[in-house]
């Protein structure tokens, strides 16, 4: 993931994924290539280090029965990026439980994750929120 050209250009790190892969932590360094005019992080890349780890979270979890996509997203900017900054995308194997079986039940839900974007003291930059589809697939017949 650390090589995918997207991250790799805007200096956006996966610094750790646990081993039940339930738990990420992304970094992202203040550089000269990912600065805007004013010298703060571009929201863009703010965004793109938020854009796949909850649906990735879900398809290790939940299996080969189910697809996961982002459905929409929204970014709230609520302090200049001016250090490097980390978020942490994390889903509790219960969350998890609780997801697959409201989703066999239903057949598809969508579900409200958020997930905030903190500066090197802790502060909150920016919050996302991703709608994230999940649906089990189709029985063959």
């Amino acid at each position: 993931m650390n090589y995918y050209p997207p991250y790799l250009g805007a200096g956006i790190k996966v610094k750790h994924v646990n081993d039940s892969v339930t738990r990420f932590e992304v970094v992202m360094r203040l550089r000269w290539y990912n600065r805007n005019l004013f010298g703060t992080h571009f929201g863009g890349s703010l965004y793109s280090m938020t854009d796949p780890f909850f649906v990735f979270i879900l398809v290790a979890n939940l299996g080969q029965n189910y697809i996961v996509w982002d459905k929409t997203a929204t970014i709230k900017f609520l302090k200049p990026g001016k250090t490097d900054v980390k978020a942490i995308f994390e889903m509790t194997e219960e969350k998890i439980a609780q997801i697959k079986e409201e989703v066999d039940q239903l057949g598809k839900k969508t579900y409200l994750l958020s997930v905030d974007i903190l500066s090197t003291s802790g502060e909150i930059v920016a919050q996302v929120e991703k709608e994230v589809y999940v649906r089990r697939k189709k029985d063959k017949k």
